[in-house]
């Protein structure tokens, strides 16, 4: 089994900053790509950030020179430093990974159970 455990969530106002912070467990080959996604009320899961292995990183542009993804491959950890926060990047947000379990071939998609960001206006 893999598990993804977030933490760092929580209520900021307009301006502030959040560090997210979320460490995969469980009987890990290797870790490939990893992000952060967010979902609003009545809207879609959307790309946030996301960061390969080699350490190459990919922005929504709504976020571009606020937020910064980055990851720890010896702790299995990825983070997401919230900067100049925004009402409208209040949402759900989800940590994914792919991950190669020992023993098997090739990565399979992971999701964490999600912290919730309020950002007041």
């Amino acid at each position: 089994q893999v598990q993804l455990a977030e933490s760092g969530g929580g209520l900021v106002q307009a301006g502030g900053s959040l560090r997210l912070a979320c460490k995969v467990s469980g009987s890990i080959f290797r870790i490939y790509g990893m992000g952060w996604y967010r979902q609003a009320p009545g809207k879609q899961r959307e790309l946030v950030a996301a960061i390969t292995r080699g350490g190459i990183t990919n922005y929504d542009d709504s976020v571009k020179g606020r937020f910064t993804i980055s990851r720890d491959t010896a702790k299995n950890t990825v983070y997401l430093q919230m900067n100049s926060l925004k009402p409208e990047d209040t949402a759900v947000y989800y940590c994914h990974a792919e991950v190669q379990r020992l023993g098997s071939v090739g990565p399979t998609d992971y999701w964490g159970q999600g912290t919730q960001v309020t950002v007041s206006s």
